[in-house]
């Protein structure tokens, strides 16, 4: 029997974790996986040792708060897989925990798999070093951070993203439309200042005056926003109400993707939702801020290594969407570049291919090629066993 130990922290890397396990079960319905799971990976058959609630901390103060719990847990986690050692460790994202456990797991012989690259491509590149130490194998969800770790010696395999298995390749945009209540003839500008705290405080008003400026020039626009929290709601819409109480928006609990679906531009924060927006063929306009002195780290002290941080950018490998970082995304620029992409018809349509292209590139089965990678690892191992007793 197979015997898999894996640690996943936050929804997204238990939605992953559950679809690797569910990949896993389905070629050996016997198998064992045990670990940090949330609720769709215990669903999927994984025994918790603990929750992946308990991993879900964000912010600087927040982590030191639970720095003594997160350590216990690592240590707690390190000590029953190296008595009660697994055929194989997966680490799912998480990468300051999981790291640093897959390293000590690793030293003890057992064989480490990390599942979602960290943005090591894009800065503090010297991460890759304690990568290389940590991990047997590295599964990326793109082929850009495959190519990054072949270049540093690291065993990598691109699996493909999860976002583009679930996607259709041709979304539905009257549907959309007709499920949120939407005019299917009206113009739609889809907002996403981003889904945390602080993403709101320095994208909302910057969004809200853009798409104030774009409704100057065309008065039919509708905007329509989704909101990943209630919190976020009742934030981003006091904004509205101070800066903008006269734009015609309207704000939806969570259904990003049918908003962005119904959506026929969308001016967006620089993330997943780029990623969304791109497999739904929106043509989009991506921005972001950070704390200013993040950013004088970034640019000036050389950490940042990339020259585009969008991900339709990085997945083309030139510019097929306008993206405005600190100081270049002003209200100005944002609402020119929409409203460009509303007069160009002609220029939408040729984006929807390109997307549909690195659509695509990017449907590969994620959960199913990852299983094949890891039972590959597995398998090599026992080989590389039965071969080293042989020569006993």
């Amino acid at each position: 029997m197979i015997r898999v130990g894996i640690v996943a922290g936050e929804s997204s890397g238990d939605q992953l974790g559950a679809s690797l396990i569910e990949a896993l079960r389905s070629r050996h319905p016997d198998i064992c996986v045990e670990g940090i799971a949330g609720p769709a990976m215990i669903a999927a058959g994984c025994r918790a040792l603990f929750s992946s609630d308990k991993l879900s901390v964000m912010g600087l103060f927040e982590v030191l708060t639970h720095l003594p719990e997160l350590l216990r847990i690592r240590r707690s986690v390190y000590r029953y897989f190296s008595a009660n050692p697994p055929d194989v460790f997966i680490g799912v994202d998480a990468p300051d925990f999981n790291l640093s456990l897959e390293r000590r797991l690793r030293a003890t012989g057992i064989k480490t798999v990390h599942f979602v690259s960290p943005s090591v491509w894009a800065w503090r590149q010297r991460r890759v070093r304690k990568i290389a130490r940590s991990v047997d194998l590295m599964l990326t969800l793109f082929p850009f951070e495959k190519n990054f770790y072949q270049h540093n010696d690291v065993p990598a395999r691109f699996v493909g993203h999860p976002f583009a298995d679930q996607i259709s390749l041709q979304p539905d945009c009257a549907v959309a439309r007709r499920a949120l209540g939407l005019a299917p003839d009206a113009t739609i500008v889809a907002l996403l200042p981003g889904s945390r705290a602080a993403e709101i405080q320095r994208l909302g008003e910057l969004f809200l005056r853009a798409a104030q400026r774009c409704i100057r020039a065309h008065s039919e626009l509708r905007f329509v926003a989704p909101m990943a929290s209630a919190s976020l709601r009742q934030s981003f819409d006091r904004m509205r109400r101070e800066i903008a109480p006269e734009l015609p928006l309207t704000l939806t609990d969570g259904r990003a993707r049918e908003v962005l679906a119904a959506a026929d531009v969308v001016l967006l924060a620089s993330g997943t939702a780029a990623l969304e927006a791109m497999l739904m063929k929106r043509p989009m306009v991506v921005a972001y801020r950070v704390a200013p002195l993040t950013y004088f780290m970034l640019k000036y002290l050389r950490i940042m290594k990339v020259s585009r941080f969008s991900l339709p950018n990085l997945l083309a490998g030139h510019d097929v969407v306008p993206e405005f970082i600190q100081d270049d995304a002003t209200p100005e620029r944002l609402a020119d570049a929409v409203l460009d992409i509303l007069q160009h018809p002609e220029h939408t349509r040729r984006l929807h291919d390109q997307f549909l292209e690195l659509h695509r590139d990017l449907r590969c089965g994620a959960g199913q090629a990852a299983a094949d990678a890891v039972l590959e690892l597995i398998s090599d191992t026992e080989r590389l066993s039965v071969r080293e007793s042989t020569s006993r």
